[in-house]
């Protein structure tokens, strides 16, 4: 690889030419091939200038306006709604303080190479997550195309969840919050609460039928939801004219969207630690249960945490770092960002818990309160003896230890006829064993709770617009995922683009705000990203450390680094990592194949969640998420390796890569058998270098050399032209 303060000088046989502007004067009058192209050397240091073919307008590749936007964004993009309402649960369920050993040996393990690795390879080639691995190995060049499509796919249901938000936090405005309590229902004689809320709970009634009027099943349609439908169209709208201009207009937003949850999230914190019962939340939370982490299930969920929670595999990670100036310190990037996320993840847990440890003691007492009246009544009638009650406790306003004094007292004595007496025993931690999560937490649990809060509107609309932003700030990654690859391949306007990809993302998303909505937001959550991801991540790691080479790779990012990464990535990438990802996907695969096929119903006669199965055409359109998704790789991989595509033909594997633009070549290179366009291996191919220089072999030479700026990818393309005097500069 010829670095960039190498000066190469060859003598001519004519003369000497020792700059561009020799070049161009010497050129062939009758030349028509070179008069259509074009040559630009950049002098300024932190810019990239390209050049369309035949074209005298020079065109910018957007580039971050400092390195805080950036880090902002990918915070932005890896900080997500998972990390508020998924973390806490996977924390709470596989053994409290104890889940966080498993989870940062894995982040540690996969989480933080396979992040490097896509930070790294973006900033290296470039471009989007297509033109990436098309310049790794055309044949895998479906990658690309396969992270376009479940980013698309994630794209429809998770703007749906802002949505949702927005329609809480428009609600947030009144005092008192409409589902604090249950409405009542009039009739001519009198009035009653609502019996579906009456056997629930009011936020829970809230939520199913004020918000989201759901139906009973998948198969009832039950039309379209006209407020959840407005608020979709609000939420696209907002995605639409922050990434309408790119990096350039979603880059300043991210000021206010990355950093806001953080504030949001302190504001709770603090509150919460002020709150009765909220330091018995965070106990419970962090109590650790060593035994249970022997389980190869909690290991498993750790790592698909990890694996979603720094959005590998979708494509964003690349875009953006696709922008970063050439000698970004990107593995600096990828340390910071990762511990970021975890640490996001941990104070979202000590705020969630530390609210619902306030919420489990308000329900304890109210428990308490009512089994203190029950053992009143059954004293009155005889039932129990008023010697069992020691003499210091007043059951009129009895503590909590007291009570629990009481019932093991009663439950010894009356061991036989106990259970008819049906007392409870009001724990605390009972309540806290509730495990909830996604919008079972934000939109019920949560809520509910803030109703108990003193200026409690505040606080709500301070939580919902946490959400927005959370949600915003991984759907501004997301739709770049989309964006720059096929920007980068196609040469179409980003402001059109951008335009009609979120209209098309709305219209298909109207299936989200049906009655039945909720239920296509499960089926969508489960299937058309697990599993693809995990292949396309399997793929991209095998990509660079055995088809490329993960010799060559390490040497790339010493040159673009100025320093040899840590040996230790060396051996992730190659050997760990692979075989960390292909357990994961077993398990997730053997996981999927031992849990029945169905989502959670709520049943409004019943009015509690009954688990239902999919109908036939719901498995088909399972199964059909998982396939679409992971088709494009082996159909780009058969065109390939069938060269069915004619590479003279001026379609897409005619294509060749510039800095930040594609260009069709104009004549056929013959003989050039490191191009992409015939398909070959990388290792056959130079690796692209930074610099300003531009080589070119004379004609007659077997191969074309390359540029230190690289050939494909992130150099300039020069064509092999027949006398053409040689340059160096």
């Amino acid at each position: 690889m010829p670095k960039n303060s190498k000066v190469v000088k060859r003598e001519l046989d004519d003369d000497v030419i020792e700059s561009v502007k020799d070049l161009l004067s010497n050129e062939d009058s009758a030349d028509d091939t070179f008069k259509k192209s074009e040559l630009l050397v950049d002098d300024q240091e932190h810019k990239d200038v390209d050049v369309e073919e035949g074209s005298d307008v020079e065109d910018e590749r957007p580039a971050w306006n400092s390195k805080l936007q950036y880090i902002l964004a990918q915070v932005g993009f890896s900080v997500g709604l998972g990390n508020v309402w998924r973390f806490p649960y996977l924390c709470q369920k596989n053994g409290g303080g104890a889940y966080l050993v498993p989870y940062l040996i894995l982040l540690m393990v996969i989480g933080i190479p396979l992040f490097f690795l896509e930070l790294s390879v973006g900033q290296r080639i470039r471009r989007g997550s297509i033109g990436v691995w098309n310049y790794i190995s055309p044949m895998l060049g479906g990658i690309g195309f396969a992270s376009c499509v479940v980013c698309f796919f994630v794209a429809l249901y998770y703007n749906v969840i802002i949505g949702w938000s927005l329609f809480y936090f428009s609600q947030s405005f009144q005092h008192p919050l409409p589902w604090d309590q249950c409405p009542l229902v009039k009739n001519t004689s009198s009035s009653f609460v609502e019996p579906e809320c009456e056997k629930s709970s009011a936020t829970t009634y809230y939520w199913y039928r004020e918000a989201l009027n759901i139906s009973n099943s998948l198969s009832e349609s039950g039309g379209l939801n006209w407020k959840m439908t407005l608020c979709l169209l609000s939420a696209w709208v907002l995605v639409c004219l922050a990434m309408i201009k790119g990096i350039q207009s979603s880059g300043k937003i991210m000021y206010f969207s990355s950093l806001f949850p953080y504030v949001v999230l302190i504001c709770f914190l603090v509150r919460g630690l002020l709150l009765n019962g909220s330091m018995d939340g965070i106990h419970h939370m962090f109590t650790p249960k060593l035994e249970i982490m022997l389980e190869p299930k909690v290991w498993r969920e750790a790592a698909t945490q990890v694996f979603f929670a720094l959005g590998l595999g979708f494509g964003g990670v690349i875009a953006f770092s696709s922008y970063n100036k050439k000698d970004n310190n990107c593995h600096f990037d990828a340390v910071l960002v990762s511990f970021i996320n975890f640490f996001t993840s941990v104070l979202a847990t000590l705020v969630v818990f530390a609210v619902l440890g306030f919420k489990a003691n308000i329900i304890n007492e109210k428990c308490i309160s009512e089994n203190s009246k029950t053992i009143l009544k059954l004293l009155k009638i005889g039932s129990l003896s008023q010697d069992m009650i020691p003499h210091h406790i007043n059951l009129s306003s009895i503590s909590a230890n007291d009570y629990n004094l009481v019932y093991d007292i009663i439950q010894k004595v009356k061991e036989e006829e106990f259970p008819a007496l049906g007392l409870k025993s009001c724990q605390i931690e009972d309540e806290l064993d509730k495990a909830v999560q996604g919008t079972g937490l934000a939109f019920i649990a949560f809520t509910e709770a803030m109703t108990h809060f003193p200026a409690s509107p505040f606080w709500s609309v301070m939580f919902f617009l946490m959400l927005v932003n959370l949600g915003l700030g991984s759907m501004f990654g997301t739709i770049e995922g989309i964006i720059t690859p096929i920007v980068d391949t196609f040469k179409v306007r980003k402001e059109i683009l951008t335009v009609i990809c979120c209209l098309v993302a709305f219209l298909i998303g109207l299936i989200f705000v049906q009655r039945s909505g909720n239920y296509f937001v499960t089926m969508f959550d489960d299937y058309s990203a697990t599993l693809p991801l995990l292949i396309v991540v399997i793929l991209e790691n095998v990509a660079i450390s055995h088809v490329y080479g993960i010799d060559k790779f390490m040497e790339d990012l010493k040159d673009m680094l100025g320093f040899s990464p840590n040996r230790y990535y060396y051996y992730m990438w190659k050997y760990v990592s692979p075989v960390v990802l292909l357990f994961l996907l077993v398990a997730s695969i053997v996981q999927m194949g031992l849990s029945p096929p169905g989502y959670s119903a709520w049943i409004e006669e019943k009015a509690a969640d009954e688990f239902l199965s999919y109908p036939p055409w719901g498995m088909i359109v399972c199964i059909s998420l998982i396939i679409l998704a992971i088709l494009p790789v082996p159909i780009v991989f058969i065109i390939r390796r069938c060269n069915l595509i004619d590479d003279s033909s001026g379609s897409l594997a005619a294509v060749s890569y510039k800095r930040g633009r594609i260009i069709k070549e104009t004549i056929n290179l013959e003989g050039d058998d490191a191009s992409l366009i015939h398909g070959k291996s990388p290792s056959e191919v130079p690796s692209p270098n930074f610099g300003k220089n531009i080589y070119r072999k004379q004609t007659g030479s077997p191969t074309l050399d390359t540029a230190p700026n690289g050939r494909y990818g992130i150099g300039y393309l020069m064509a092999d032209m027949p006398d053409m005097p040689e340059s160096d500069l």
